[in-house]
């Protein structure tokens, strides 16, 4: 486990400094599944690549991330953010998310992402 959390706190501070598209290409399976709360999912790298990156080319002011609370388990890593950024379509978002992974291969195979409106 302790490999497990070398890796999703490298892959905090990756995204902390700027580098959540890097982040992305070192740490998540070619087969990653992500989630947003209950909406469907989305499969491949290829296509959770372009949502991260249409997510981060909208955002027109970023005011900080903090990871408040890493747990991790078996195979499994979850993350509790505060987000505090202004984005095109959603405005001004301020508000805490949990994300849960899934490894496999030392990669990120299956991510979900859990917020309230």
């Amino acid at each position: 486990m302790s490999d497990l959390l070398e890796k999703i706190h490298d892959l905090n501070d990756m995204i902390l400094q700027g580098k959540a598209l890097e982040a992305f290409d070192k740490y998540y399976h070619e087969d990653i599944v992500m989630q947003e709360n209950d909406h469907p999912p989305i499969a491949g790298k290829v296509a959770n690549r372009q949502r991260e990156e249409d997510f981060f080319g909208a955002i027109t002011e970023f005011r900080g991330a903090q990871p408040l609370k890493v747990t991790v388990g078996n195979n499994l890593t979850m993350v509790e953010w505060h987000f505090d950024y202004t984005h095109r379509d959603w405005g001004v978002r301020k508000y805490n998310q949990v994300t849960v992974q899934e490894w496999k291969d030392g990669r990120i195979i299956s991510e979900r992402f859990y917020y309230g409106s």
